[in-house]
């Protein structure tokens, strides 16, 4: 997909210090000199054309409750089925297939640890495959904006 010079200057400017404040699009409409409603119908435009796969926030899991990384190992003819339904929870942020005998892999975030530990004893008692808990133990920070040029 070809993006224009307006949508990458967008994109290079909502990527990293996002505006804290309670009108961030009107902050970044001034910034930008782009009207707020053309900010907002852009960025919908580029997540429904999948030019950006997410448009939202990132936090700091432990400041904001619990969670952890889990994988399943799913026979390949129901990794759809188990999917939708892992992804129905809304504890689950997201989740995707990887080229390993555990094939799905997601992230749950809850309040507490024990809102966690409901979300995956309710997919195992639903599911019995084999199930890795992998929660984090070390934190790092990468930052994964880049500058579309």
């Amino acid at each position: 997909m070809k993006l224009s010079e307006q949508d990458r200057q967008l994109l290079n400017r909502v990527q990293q210090d996002f505006p804290l404040h309670p009108e961030p699009f009107k902050v970044l409409s001034d910034q930008l000199g782009v009207p707020e409603q053309e900010i907002l119908d852009r960025l919908r435009s580029l997540e429904q054309q999948n030019a950006i796969s997410r448009f939202g926030a990132v936090f700091n899991h432990h400041r904001a409750g619990a969670s952890t990384l889990a994988a399943l190992a799913i026979p390949e003819h129901e990794i759809e089925e188990v999917a939708a339904f892992v992804s129905s929870f809304a504890e689950v942020n997201h989740n995707y297939q990887r080229e390993h005998e555990f094939n799905l892999w997601f992230v749950v975030n809850a309040t507490d640890q024990k809102g966690v530990e409901k979300v995956l004893n309710q997919i195992s008692a639903t599911y019995e495959y084999p199930l890795l808990d992998l929660p984090m133990v070390k934190g790092y920070h990468i930052d994964l904006g880049f500058p579309l040029w």
